[in-house]
């Protein structure tokens, strides 16, 4: 079953959380950009930088205001987190112009890509240079009797939230590969990785999406024993997270905001890094649409549209 509608469950871009990054002064009254040239980098007098919360946002908000901070530095302009709600809310606010530049998951890139104008810049690399990937996974207890994915037809499955990766829409095609229809065991969208996790420790049900991203967070914060479990299910590697800046804005901030970002030192990304499992980390890396062309693959697959999501 489906927990939440892409559309109408969509929160007012009013509801987004601003955290503005540094509180000194940023030698600018946000009017002309580093360049010189009045907006260039600097839109409306700051950048609005948009996060979903795919962790704890309370955990987030430290490791993204230093790489806000940094950038802020870089653009010479204020730059302002919001963290969303879900990916809907992000889509909707990009779409609105509410957000310059976004962090999206790969999916929700697709879907950001269609519906806002999303142009993917830059994602986490390792300490080579090279673009990080991540998979997810589903995980049961030792003692479970599921040994594969057919076995969870008349089972429970704990999912992430709708849009999410490698929380929905891989586990949900390994399952249409394998011949087993949603219908015939229950799906429970948990609200976030996190949530999914504890739906399993908790015994709330009897398998859940794990990807190796909060694999690696809850192992590191003692909250998940893998020896407890076992994984019965990992998809193919999956390109990190992209940022991405609202391609409906002017083609020189767009090119200052890229280049800002690949411009970034190893220590301005390593905090947020350290949430997507890159480890040892490096600067950010270019990416393009292309980079994520399995994912609109995956979507034409599942025939996904935004109001499956």
């Amino acid at each position: 079953m489906r927990a939440r509608h892409f559309l109408t469950t969509m929160v007012a871009a009013s509801a987004l959380f601003p955290l503005v990054a540094g509180c000194g002064d940023t030698g600018t009254s946000g009017t002309t950009g580093a360049s010189g040239a009045a907006g260039v980098t600097c839109p409306g007098g700051k950048v609005r930088f948009g996060i979903e919360p795919y962790e704890d946002p309370a955990k987030l908000k430290p490791a993204y205001e230093v790489l806000a901070a940094a950038l802020q530095r870089k653009l010479n302009c204020p730059v302002e987190l919001k963290i969303v709600e879900d990916y809907s809310a992000e889509v909707l606010a990009m779409r609105n112009g509410q957000l310059e530049m976004a962090q999206f998951g790969p999916l929700g890139f697709v879907f950001a890509s269609q519906m806002a104008d999303a142009q993917a810049v830059a994602s986490f690399a390792d300490a080579t240079g090279a673009l990080t990937t991540y998979t997810g996974g589903i995980w049961v207890p030792t003692d479970s009797p599921i040994t594969s994915i057919k076995d969870l037809a008349g089972k429970s499955l704990a999912l992430s939230s709708p849009a999410s990766t490698s929380g929905d829409a891989l586990p949900r095609y390994a399952l249409k590969t394998e011949g087993i229809a949603e219908s015939a065991l229950k799906i429970d969208y948990a609200g976030g990785h996190p949530e999914a996790l504890l739906a399993l420790v908790n015994g709330k049900v009897d398998a859940a999406e794990i990807n190796s991203q909060q694999l690696a967070t809850s192992q590191a914060a003692g909250t998940f024993d893998p020896s407890k479990y076992r994984q019965i299910w990992k998809s193919e590697p999956i390109p990190n997270d992209p940022i991405t800046v609202y391609g409906k804005l002017d083609q020189k901030f767009r090119d200052a905001v890229a280049k800002a970002l690949l411009e970034l030192d190893t220590a301005d990304v390593t905090k947020v890094g350290a949430f997507l499992d890159v480890n040892p980390p490096g600067p950010l890396a270019a990416v393009t649409k292309d980079t994520y062309k399995p994912l609109f693959d995956l979507a034409t697959a599942l025939n996904l549209t935004e109001k499956d999501a």
